[in-house]
């Protein structure tokens, strides 16, 4: 039998320092739903935890696809650009429990992105600044009981989601109505909230410092995004439909359900093997359509999502009663199908974990990977050609993450 000092010594390294990705999957996901905290042994345990994430996408041989509105690249619009900006993922969550039961009430940032290409490259019909929110809160309960040489617990929760965002983009060049004033820019900007629930189960085995939990996240639905659209920019009377206005405008749409399964056992003492497998229904986000007070499309957010799939293994080791580290790599599928930059990541991360007394844990991880190449074009959409607005390839480029972590517990 194992000994029970891999018991003592493995969780306390599960709960201090066991790597997934931070911030780096497929879709607009950034830290994901995590409830990790709610297994904390401890009655009562705190934890913050900040992530930076500093991906360098850059996008080249661009070639505005538009007829109509100027060649892009004929008027001086570059060909190359980086696509991406810094950011970061924060989370705080607070577990209590008591004779079998546990609950976790957290705040995360779920879901986001921010491209931010700018304005003076040659794809700008399609995009200059896209800029996505979100904020979720949380609570997740579980009661544990005994079930042969260990323990069964069932978990249940729920979530309430709100969600903010703009994009900008050229809608036409300045020079084709020149000398008239504006920069031809149009601007959406867009907010809605909604509620999803949560629900697992999972088994553990401490003489063995084994866990394994089967949890699903369902859809949040936002039945009401509102907004407007911006087109204060381009003067009236030059053919656009509302040229010179602000348009309110309303949509509805849902983020992803999702499943995900993690297992962990000691396997020497002191020593853990851990992993993991999600699986996201990215593909529920495809074409979302705002209309006006009329019923009329105004415009569209162009996704043409597939589901991903994101798959990490790792190990850790306790080195003594204050130090353990752990090790792990992480693929994750992209959505992108043919447009957009969403391609396959492989990332390696490391991290350790101190423990100055037995009420405090501070944590420490990097991640360094790479974002696969490929290029982006006209798709269709619903019967509806998206990503038609311009050409363009890019390589396999460096993604990097720093996270830094506080836990106290009584």
């Amino acid at each position: 039998m194992v000994s029970k000092l891999i018991s003592r010594g493995v969780f306390a390294l599960v709960a201090g320092c066991t790597l997934q990705s931070p911030a780096l999957a497929g879709g607009i996901e950034r830290g994901g739903y995590n409830i990790d905290l709610l297994f904390d042994p401890s009655s009562v345990a705190i934890e913050s935890t900040a992530t930076y994430v500093m991906p360098q996408r850059k996008l080249k041989n661009v070639t505005d696809t538009i007829a109509g509105d100027g060649a892009l690249n004929t008027l001086g619009y570059s060909s190359s650009v980086d696509e991406t900006d810094d950011y970061w993922s924060p989370r705080i969550g607070a577990k209590a429990g008591f004779e079998g039961f546990d609950c976790l009430a957290d705040y995360s940032q779920p879901y986001g992105a921010h491209t931010n290409p700018g304005a003076g490259w040659a794809g700008a019909n399609q995009n200059i600044e896209t800029k996505i929110n979100s904020d979720n809160y949380a609570l997740t309960c579980s009661y544990k009981f005994d079930a042969g040489p260990g323990d069964l617990r069932v978990i249940a929760g729920g979530n309430y989601l709100q969600m903010d965002g703009f994009k900008e983009r050229l809608v036409v060049a300045p020079s084709v109505f020149a000398p008239l004033p504006g920069s031809g820019v149009g601007r959406l900007d867009l907010e809605g909230d909604g509620w999803g629930w949560r629900a697992g189960v999972a088994y553990e085995i401490p003489e063995y410092a084994l866990r394994a939990s089967l949890m699903y996240y369902s859809q949040v639905k936002l039945d009401s995004v509102t907004g407007q659209v911006d087109l204060t920019n381009l003067p009236g009377g030059i053919g656009v439909p509302g040229a010179g206005t602000v348009i309110p405008v309303e949509g509805s749409t849902a983020m992803p359900e999702a499943i995900e399964l993690k297992l962990q056992s000691g396997i020497a003492p002191d020593w853990l093997a851990f992993g993991s497998v999600k699986w996201t229904n990215w593909s529920v986000l495809q074409r979302i359509p705002f209309y006006n007070a009329g019923g009329v499309e105004v415009t569209a957010l162009e996704l043409g999502y597939r589901d991903g799939w994101t798959v990490t293994g790792g190990v850790g080791h306790k080195f003594n009663e204050q130090w353990s580290g752990a090790v792990s790599l992480t693929w994750d599928r992209g959505t992108s199908q043919g447009f957009g930059t969403l391609t396959d990541t492989w990332t390696v991360g490391a991290g350790v974990a101190y423990s100055p007394n037995k009420n405090v844990e501070i944590r420490l991880a990097g991640v360094l990977g790479v974002l696969t190449g490929g290029s982006s074009s006209a798709v269709t959409i619903n019967g509806i050609a998206a990503g038609d607005e311009a050409t363009y390839r890019f390589g396999d480029d460096l993604v990097a993450a720093l996270s830094t972590s506080l836990k106290v517990k009584f």
